[in-house]
């Protein structure tokens, strides 16, 4: 007996909304998903065959991280670093390490009044930690993500899927890196900078400019002092609302400029870099598109740039 038209639709599986893509080109993409569900469907449907719905369902599994399905992390920890950002730690079985290379990202999950909803974080902590691992997140007042977030508490767990991306970098690949980040674009920097900094055959230099709106806001203040010490690293800051060095800790006084990051102060970083540098960009979408457009302003190909 075939199954009714109404019986078949209620099969059909719906097409994710727009708040469920987290907008950073994973592959597969919650749409590459539904379309590879939508296709058995068709098949199934064609051929009155219940047998062929093999979709599967993105539940949290407590299995090893991938890509297509989400696997569910217990917070160990959490420290509120800024008014609006915060760092979490997530426990993994044993010494087991996440499995990441350099700059890939992770989609969390989230359910806000029954909608759910995606986003994408690259964990700071090196890729070769383990037992745990760790991401900075910013809340936003009305984010959908941030409201999610804002609820949990230590041993809660929380579902994530990945890895996705990433920046290909093997030691002494590039003579020197010029890293510009803005806000929790640090993130994927930080992984790239203790690959450098642990591995004593890796020479390469490193020139970290960190763009926030004051002092207060710089996160991790005393990992980026304790990278700074390295003979080959070194970390300038871009403070657009602060007002006076003076207010500053002497140790940051001397490379701190106050303002915005423009073409002038870029092409600046460029000519004090050691060597010619490869740059890597990262922060919201409007500072990757400034940064972009005052690199070629200043004669630098695409070739010669990574964003995030």
């Amino acid at each position: 007996m075939e199954d009714s038209e109404d019986e078949w639709l209620s099969l059909k599986p719906k097409e994710p909304l727009p708040f469920q893509c987290c907008g950073s080109g994973c592959k597969p993409c919650v749409y590459d998903t539904y379309q590879e569900q939508l296709e058995q469907w068709e098949k199934a449907k064609a051929k009155q065959d219940r047998s062929l719905l093999t979709r599967k369902k993105q539940q949290c599994s407590n299995s090893e991280l991938t890509p297509e399905t989400f696997t569910a992390f217990i917070i160990s920890s959490m420290d509120q670093l800024t008014e609006d950002t915060y760092q979490y730690k997530f426990e993994l079985p044993g010494n087991s390490s996440l499995g990441l290379s350099l700059g890939q990202h992770i989609v969390l999950r989230g359910l806000v009044n029954g909608l759910e909803v995606q986003r994408a974080y690259t964990p700071i902590t090196p890729v070769n930690a383990e037992g745990y691992f760790e991401v900075l997140i910013k809340c936003y007042e009305d984010g959908l993500m941030s409201q999610y977030v804002k609820s949990w508490k230590e041993g809660d767990s929380v579902c994530w899927r990945g890895p996705f991306g990433g920046f290909p970098y093997s030691a002494n690949q590039y003579g020197e890196l010029l890293m510009l980040a803005s806000g929790t674009g640090l993130a994927p920097m930080l992984p790239i900078l203790q690959y450098i900094t642990e591995n004593e055959d890796d020479e390469t230099f490193v020139t970290l400019v960190g763009c926030f709106r004051n002092f207060e806001n710089i996160y991790m203040k005393p990992l980026l002092q304790e990278q700074s010490r390295f003979w080959n690293i070194r970390a300038f800051y871009v403070l657009s609302q602060e007002h006076s060095l003076e207010n500053l800790p002497w140790s940051f006084q001397k490379n701190t400029h106050l303002g915005r990051i423009n073409e002038d102060v870029i092409n600046s970083m460029v000519k004090t870099c050691r060597r010619q540098p490869y740059i890597l960009i990262c922060g919201s979408v409007t500072f990757s598109e400034e940064m972009e457009r005052s690199l070629k302003a200043i004669g630098l190909k695409e070739d010669s740039y990574f964003i995030f």
